[in-house]
């Protein structure tokens, strides 16, 4: 069955007005798209990135919209009508809003393309000499003989396709010694956690703030046919929440090995935590850290008794290997 694709333009103030509108009419799959609300989220959440995507920045420019899709049936355009209808009974009950033009326009949308037309944008990835990050869809001879760390590339972060992912999958191949016990913080979809268990890791256990992120970690390692007690995901904030740097310890700790691909603000928080999860000696690999912030990682590793071993670049993204200095007796 093929699909419309129904575009809605409204404005920042209107556009909650409008989605709720929808959703009493039953269209309860809704994308909103508003440059303004995404503006807010940033603002929000400052602490939490250093690097914006300016193309989503400026697709975003200008825009408040609403999408939906409806299958194209004999009565597909009285929906359409009634769509009209409603927006126009929505702005007379709000006179003194902003609702925008609230124009409808629909374009067809093949049931290929609903379905699989996204597949496209996520080939197999291969990193390092060992590793290649599949989408759970393909086959597993995809990988060509490498190991596989296989995902559903939905959106959590960590697809294996961004330079500081794959700058932390190649440090793994480098630093891993099989029969470690690896702890991720900041585990989003679960790809390190994964790629350790496959490098030879003895047990992974990966903590994200986002509750969503550790039912898709989840899901991941059942792909790969990992769950606990080899495989673990959490919710937590390590760096704010004693009580989650407890659970860490007593799901899989002290570690061998800390992996942490966030930003350079969120590695600075979780710094004093890394004495406490790393037995002496332990390593810790740093990705998500912009050129202009590498400098201020590495003192404050330093500071916390790490070592440099090592620093990769790829593009403006660094990533830093440290080792845990042991207290000399």
């Amino acid at each position: 069955m093929p699909y419309l694709e129904v575009t809605i333009k409204t404005a920042s103030e209107g556009i909650q007005l409008t989605a709720d509108a929808l959703t009493a009419m039953g269209y309860d799959s809704l994308v909103l798209e508003d440059q303004q609300e995404y503006q807010e989220f940033l603002e929000s959440n400052r602490a939490c990135w250093d690097y914006i995507d300016d193309a989503l920045a400026r697709r975003l420019e200008g825009l408040s919209q609403i999408k939906l899709y409806l299958e194209q049936d004999e009565t597909v355009s009285a929906r359409l009508e009634s769509i009209g209808a409603a927006l126009r009974a929505l702005r007379a009950r709000h006179p003194g809003k902003d609702l925008g033009p609230l124009t409808v326009s629909a374009a067809p949308l093949d049931e290929e393309d609903w379905a699989n037309s996204w597949k496209k944008h996520y080939p197999p990835q291969f990193v390092g000499e060992k590793l290649c990050v599949l989408p759970y869809w393909l086959p597993v001879e995809a990988a060509q003989g490498r190991l596989p760390v296989i995902l559903d590339p939905g959106l959590t972060f960590g697809t294996g396709s961004h330079p500081s992912t794959q700058m932390c999958l190649s440090a793994l191949e480098t630093h891993l010694i099989p029969g470690s016990r690896v702890v991720d913080l900041g585990s989003g979809s679960g790809v390190l956690s994964i790629a350790a268990l496959r490098l030879g890791a003895a047990c992974a256990v990966g903590v994200d703030i986002d509750p969503k992120a550790e039912d898709m970690a989840r899901e991941n390692g059942a792909y790969n046919g990992m769950a606990a007690p080899r495989f673990r995901a959490f919710t937590g904030n390590v760096a704010g929440d004693p009580g989650a740097l407890t659970a860490l310890l007593d799901a899989g700790g002290p570690f061998d090995l800390a992996l942490i691909n966030i930003v350079a603000g969120v590695i600075l928080a979780l710094t004093p935590s890394l004495g406490r999860l790393l037995r002496p000696g332990g390593l810790v690999i740093c990705s998500g850290i912009l050129d202009s912030r590498l400098e201020e990682v590495r003192a404050c590793l330093q500071a916390h008794g790490f070592r440099i071993l090592e620093t990769r670049s790829q593009e403006e993204w660094r990533c830093l290997t440290a080792r845990q200095e042991e207290a000399s007796t």
